[in-house]
């Protein structure tokens, strides 16, 4: 008894992907928790689960290293592209569709090289709506919000679901020690009904944002695509840049983001192919009584 996955990396944020009808144990948060472990198990951001879809080409479950379920990932819905065209199941050129937790999405892949393949999303609408990333209160947009952490300390926040939520703070500078202060109590706030991803960005120019991450179930990552396309939406919505093709660098590397006029987000990326391997019996028996 074996089980075969496949591991990629988007800018840094590294996800396993399988087919979950081949998993012969429940993905239950521990058996989730072990696989993901970096010492224990294989070690990665997540695991992208391959199911069928009775509305889309392909459908994905995609959980967080912390056991939890998340609607929409960019850099996993991107490794998930590569992850078909390994297996010849899409083409270079050729647009096809994948149905997540948090609505269908329009992938394709633009190019593949060497070492790398080039992957573009439809990511959806972003909405700016509290009621659509689960804040407390009467419905309302919400743009420098001022949000309570322990102690008084008070952050200025923008909302923004791409079909789960993310909370975006702009600063004139970012320190990474702040990020990693402040964002555990905003990923985590009461007032998040199901908890949020977290943004610390600025902008660099016309065109340009930089961004730390926080993502709700893993903690800080060096990249997200979700996270890039709330930030660039947000901006966009803000004046702080000019152009609607937004350049978001973030520690792990660089996502472009195509903002519509309609909010309609386009992402586009790299994602590199790491290794396929085989989780070998021992370690399945370990995962079947977690």
């Amino acid at each position: 008894m074996s089980l075969r996955f496949f591991k990629a990396h988007g800018l840094g944020n590294d996800y396993i992907a399988l087919e979950l009808e081949e998993v012969p144990f429940a993905l239950r948060t521990q058996a989730i928790r072990l696989i993901c472990d970096r010492h224990l198990g294989v070690g990665s951001d997540g695991i992208l689960a391959r199911t069928g879809s009775g509305v889309a080409d392909f459908g994905v479950r995609i959980f967080n290293p912390d056991g939890s379920e998340a609607e929409k990932s960019g850099n996993g819905l991107r490794i998930f592209a590569r992850y078909l065209l390994g297996r010849g199941e899409v083409e270079v050129g050729r647009a096809f569709t994948v149905e997540t937790l948090g609505g269908v999405v329009r992938m394709v892949v633009l190019a593949q090289h060497e070492d790398s393949a080039d992957v573009e999303v439809e990511m959806g609408r972003a909405s700016f709506r509290s009621s659509a990333v689960g804040l407390v209160g009467p419905d309302r947009e919400v743009q420098g919000e001022l949000l309570e952490l322990e102690g008084g300390d008070r952050v200025a926040i923008d909302t923004v679901s791409i079909g789960n939520p993310h909370c975006v703070v702009f600063q004139d500078e970012v320190d990474v020690s702040d990020l990693r202060r402040r964002a555990p109590q905003i990923s985590t706030h009461p007032w998040f009904e199901r908890g949020t991803n977290v943004q610390f960005a600025r902008a660099a120019g016309r065109s340009v944002v930089e961004a730390w991450v926080w993502e709700r179930g893993a903690g800080e990552t060096h990249a997200s695509g979700s996270s890039a396309c709330a930030v660039a939406a947000a901006a966009v919505r803000r004046g702080l840049v000019s152009s609607r093709e937004v350049e978001v660098r973030m520690p792990g590397g660089t996502l472009f983001v195509r903002v519509g006029e309609d909010w309609e987000l386009v992402l586009r990326g790299p994602v590199e192919g790491v290794y396929e391997g085989v989780l070998l019996p021992e370690m399945l028996e370990r995962l079947s009584g977690a």
